[in-house]
């Protein structure tokens, strides 16, 4: 198959808890694009876990897999755009557009960074039919030979399940989660071979409005916020994951509030991205509601996804509900730093 066509990586499946057993490789989760980068002689090509070819949004990483010490050439690893150290999702985005103008303007103001973390062919060596601990010691004796490249990073692993659950403990505010891979496994292109443990942190919100559901007369979603630095209330997220025996009665509790301020900083259907169709059909509310929510992660200070409730606060002042509770942004640089600092 000629090297140029798209692979489709592993994929992950969720789970409650890391392997204790021997023989499973840990490595931060990376919260970016996953990206299988190829090079074939004069001809690079960055693909997206989709299958869609990414090489046109991020000319710079092309230029990167261009330059390294290989003819031939496949990496899997995490497309991430660093902004005064933190990554951002958005910038990744802002990259999907279709002026090139604007892609290359991007591209040199914030270049990405490729975080790779197999390698699955170098010259003409094929390397998906080996064991993932020897594709590992491949990639580091590649990466080694390409320490000139500011925009590459090696992503960093352990052996010991010990040390994956210290991370999650020692980089709280920092690391999404820990990916497990099997060490005696070849590369198994499309399966869901991998596991993925995710942080699932929680943050106390005021509920500041909220809408029905769709052809109900009953709540189908509320609609969350915090208090910024001047003290105005913002739009955050949502959760629609209420049980249906508890929606009539959260209803009546819901529109005994009706009429309130709801939020006063940014709202649901302003100019965003997440904006849609129904962004402006929702009921502002008396800010008297406050209720703990699980996430996940954070992208332009929202919940990336739906939030999950996990318990009302009644002994909470909605005034406490501030972005202090929000996870930090990652850091790629100083989490390869951590994670490398605690194998010492």
């Amino acid at each position: 198959m000629p090297i140029l066509d798209f692979v489709a990586p592993m994929e992950t499946r969720l789970v409650s808890g890391l392997p204790e057993e021997a023989d499973w490789q840990f490595e931060p989760k990376w919260d970016g694009f996953r990206c299988i980068a190829v090079k074939d002689g004069a001809e690079t090509e960055l693909w997206a876990k989709s299958g869609k070819p990414l090489g046109r949004y991020f000319p710079e990483i092309v230029a990167l897999v261009a330059r390294l010490p290989a003819e031939q050439l496949m990496l899997d690893g995490e497309l991430v755009i660093s902004i005064d150290g933190a990554a951002s999702f958005d910038a990744l985005q802002q990259r999907l557009h279709p002026a090139e103008s604007r892609i290359r303007k991007l591209s040199a103001e914030t270049p990405a960074l490729f975080i790779v973390f197999d390698l699955l062919q170098a010259g003409d060596q094929n390397w998906r039919e080996h064991a993932l601990r020897e594709r590992r010691a491949a990639l580091e004796a590649f990466a080694a030979g390409c320490a000139d490249e500011p925009r590459l990073r090696l992503s960093p692993v352990s052996r010991d399940p010990a040390q994956a659950r210290a991370w999650m403990q020692q980089l709280s505010g920092e690391l999404d989660g820990v990916i497990a891979k099997r060490l005696d496994q070849p590369y198994q292109s499309g399966e869901r071979a991998m596991l993925k443990l995710k942080r699932i942190r929680t943050a106390d919100c005021v509920v500041g409005g909220f809408r029905y559901g769709t052809d109900s007369a009953e709540v189908g979603s509320l609609l969350l916020g915090l208090f910024n630095s001047e003290g105005q209330l913002d739009h955050v997220g949502f959760t629609s994951g209420i049980a249906a025996v508890d929606k009539p009665e959260l209803t009546r509790k819901l529109e005994a509030l009706k009429g309130g301020p709801g939020f006063t900083g940014k709202a649901p259907g302003g100019p965003s991205r997440w904006s849609t169709e129904r962004s402006s059909q929702w009921e502002p509310l008396r800010r008297e509601l406050v209720v703990e929510v699980a996430y996940d992660q954070v992208t332009g200070d929202r919940f990336r996804h739906g939030t999950r409730i996990v318990r009302w606060r009644p002994d909470k002042a909605p005034g406490q509900c501030g972005f202090d509770q929000m996870a930090r942004p990652v850091a790629p640089d100083a989490v390869i730093s951590a994670v490398v600092g605690t194998e010492r």
